[in-house]
């Protein structure tokens, strides 16, 4: 609760800096407007008065945040309807994309981790470590387009002159739902988003696991004669997952950025290709919406951290 409440007076000053951003950026909330070849001055002063934008800074952003506060973010003007209608349409998707990348790279990520600790400095151990470099130095969105190249385009031949050929773009190709259409569509983005943490989990998981085996409650549980799996599950990996759990929280920003990348590429249509759209046309009621959702994400993602440290290590106390 004191977390929570610690949180409000952040996403505050948070909405505070955004707004400050956005309005001054070239054009302001007119940009969309002064596009209008045909647009005149008194035009533009009467938008000005209308929008509100002809009083002083903050006194438009004591405005904003009180309509925010009751869920109305303004009107889209790339969307021609309101923000919130705007991104809840396409928060399902982003949501549904998030969450298969997340699942992907944490059971991967950690099994990955846990097999390389086991095994320290042995062939498998070199090859985790080779393909975790890889993940953390490959561009998203040139891997994304080599996904397509090789899984979409050309296809993966199989014995008896079979081909499997995943969708490259969209998030399903039938106007009513069909699941295993959904997670065709679904399977090259995932892969895509997370590359990059599933490589990042991987290493820290194999570090806090190495630091952790060799800890001497470890030697001692052994040393009582306690089954290899029951020391590596129960005692091990709880504790090293305390250092795991701060990354993957610190880089669920990384995750939502990746995939405004990948929902351009693969035309997935969530939140980020919604970001991008009101990026190219000056939308700013839609940028100042979608900006302060993913930061409510990102401080809610935080608070989790801090529930989940309580809970894999009792000492933790939040005094």
């Amino acid at each position: 609760m004191r977390r929570t409440l610690q949180a409000i007076p952040l996403l505050i000053l948070i909405s505070m800096i955004l707004f400050g951003i956005t309005n001054n950026a070239p054009g302001g909330a007119l940009a969309p407007y002064l596009q209008n070849p045909h647009i005149t001055p008194a035009d533009i002063a009467r938008l000005k008065h209308n929008l509100g934008l002809d009083q002083p800074l903050p006194v438009q952003y004591y405005h904003w945040l009180g309509h925010a506060i009751r869920g109305d973010f303004g009107w889209s003007t790339s969307n021609a309807e309101p923000v919130f209608d705007a991104i809840m349409q396409r928060f399902g998707a982003t949501l549904e994309l998030m969450g298969a990348s997340l699942f992907v790279a944490l059971a991967l990520g950690l099994a990955a981790g846990i097999f390389s600790a086991v095994l320290p400095y042995s062939v498998w151990d070199y090859i985790i470590t080779g393909f975790a470099f890889f993940g953390q130095s490959m561009p998203i969105f040139w891997f994304a387009l080599m996904l397509q190249l090789g899984l979409a385009v050309h296809g993966i031949p199989l014995p008896g002159g079979y081909m499997i050929q995943l969708p490259s773009a969209g998030i399903s190709s039938l106007d009513t739902f069909n699941l295993w259409d959904r997670l065709d569509h679904l399977v090259l983005p995932t892969i895509a988003l997370s590359f990059l943490s599933l490589a990042l989990y991987s290493r820290f998981t194999r570090s806090s696991m190495l630091e952790v085996m060799s800890a001497d409650y470890i030697r001692t549980a052994a040393a009582k004669g306690l089954p290899f799996h029951t020391i590596l599950l129960k005692h091990a990996l709880k504790n090293a997952l305390i250092p795991v759990v701060t990354i993957v929280a610190l880089s669920l920003p990384s995750l939502i950025a990746g995939a405004v990348v990948t929902e351009t590429i693969f035309a997935w249509p969530g939140m980020g290709r919604l970001f991008i759209n009101a990026l190219q046309q000056g939308d700013i009621a839609l940028l100042m919406g979608y900006l302060c959702l993913v930061s409510v994400l990102v401080v809610f993602s935080n608070l989790l951290a801090d529930v989940a440290y309580a809970w894999l290590d009792p000492r933790v106390k939040y005094d």
